[in-house]
């Protein structure tokens, strides 16, 4: 079987509401690029990247040169032609390697007609626990979905997801709001909800002296670990002397050669695998059988997928032995997805496992095009900034954090 063509989609799907982050805000919808592999036996694989518009869909269609002809069971082969481990230092084509791989995958899997979990050592689990995922947030511009801004209207959101999707576990997306602020909204959180457990993620915007003290003013609470609160192995480490809360990240450990680092000098108790940042599914397996020998925890990370992706998430969780932790997603955020049928449920706080050959999950070409019209109506958008605060940024002094008396 070989490749004979490789087609990318950029899309934007509607969020809920504009969710804000220690950076900005995602501007109500995520963008995403969407990649069909095609074979000569007329199977198509299916794969997703994040961000990256027109950029993304070029540096696709650039590696048409390298991969049409290649048979898609030739997944080392293809890591080397797209990622080439002895030439690192010269391309960054990580995303790129996971969304080829994500259908290369599906083909195999289709081929052989058993799900991607089966290629991958069979599943432990029928489905999947996740995490609420709370944003403080700005009211939807067609108003049916209104802003989270203050601790009463989080609570009462918080609420609402628990009775929707019955999630029981909650992490806050922090570094809003000053961190005294967003501390306060923690503690009413795990006091409301006091069967449920958490976990908080300012997006690693507060000082190594602000991440302490935080962490020392949660450490009764009910956490499953505090994640990023800080920049750089270094001075998570720092925190990590100084608490004794589990520090999660999915910035500062996304590669093997960070990963050797942190064995070799802790700084991070938890590593939040994401199926596109380190590479595709394979390289997931990889490093959790290495965090498995070192007795790291894993999770598995959300970086604003739609259900192509989250299948992929699906099936890593399935198979991982060592993941303890409800996983994240930005799913139940969403409006829409471009896969057949529509989102894919929650029920009792989980979401099962595909079980159809490949990924589990079709394009809904109708739902593709309608998300491609959007795209290419509205463009893309910049990820670090607030469309509410133009030219602010979180760690300039004069400007840091957002006052929650006002929108």
């Amino acid at each position: 079987m070989k490749i004979v063509d490789i087609k990318p989609t950029t899309v934007t799907v509607p969020l809920e509401a504009p969710l804000r982050h220690s950076n900005g805000e995602h501007w109500g919808r995520f963008v995403r690029t969407i990649v069909e592999v095609v074979t000569d036996e007329g199977l198509v694989g299916l794969g997703e990247m994040g961000g990256g518009g027109e950029s993304a869909e070029l540096q696709i269609r650039g590696l048409k040169q390298y991969l049409v002809g290649h048979d898609p069971f030739d997944l080392e082969a293809l890591r080397f032609k797209i990622c080439n481990p002895t030439a690192s230092l010269y391309n960054n084509r990580t995303q790129l390697m996971a969304a080829i791989e994500f259908a290369c995958l599906d083909i195999i899997g289709q081929k052989l007609g058993v799900p991607v979990y089966n290629l991958l050592g069979g599943k432990l689990r029928d489905e999947i626990s996740f995490a609420s995922y709370l944003f403080f947030r700005y009211e939807s511009h067609d108003q049916l979905y209104p802003e989270v801004r203050t601790i009463d209207q989080l609570l009462r959101h918080t609420q609402e997801l628990k009775d929707a999707y019955g999630f029981r576990t909650h992490k806050l997306k922090a570094g809003v709001f000053d961190p005294e602020y967003e501390l306060e909204a923690y503690r009413q959180l795990a006091e409301t909800f006091p069967e449920d457990s958490f976990r908080i993620d300012p997006n690693a915007c507060w000082s190594v002296e602000e991440s302490i003290w935080f962490a020392k003013q949660i450490e009764d609470l009910r956490n499953d670990y505090l994640e990023d609160p800080t920049w750089g192995l270094n001075g998570m480490r720092r925190v990590r002397e100084n608490t004794t809360i589990p520090l999660a990240t999915n910035t500062v450990v996304v590669n093997f050669e960070q990963l050797a680092q942190n064995i070799l000098n802790p700084a991070v108790d938890v590593i939040l695998l994401d199926t596109t940042f380190w590479g595709g599914i394979r390289a997931c397996i990889k490093a959790a059988g290495v965090c498995e020998t070192f007795q790291l925890g894993v999770s598995v990370h959300s970086s604003g997928e739609l259900g192509i992706q989250l299948a992929t998430m699906l099936h890593l969780a399935a198979v991982l032995p060592g993941v303890s932790f409800a996983i994240d997603a930005h799913y139940h955020q969403l409006r829409d997805d471009v896969i057949v049928g529509g989102k894919m449920e929650y029920k009792d706080g989980k979401i099962k496992v595909p079980t159809e050959p490949g990924l589990g999950v079709k394009l809904d070409y109708d739902k593709l095009e309608e998300y491609a019209e959007l795209y290419r109506e509205l463009g893309s958008y910049c990820y670090d900034r607030d469309s509410r605060r133009p030219g602010w940024y979180p760690l300039l002094p004069n400007d840091r954090w957002a006052d929650p008396r006002k929108a």
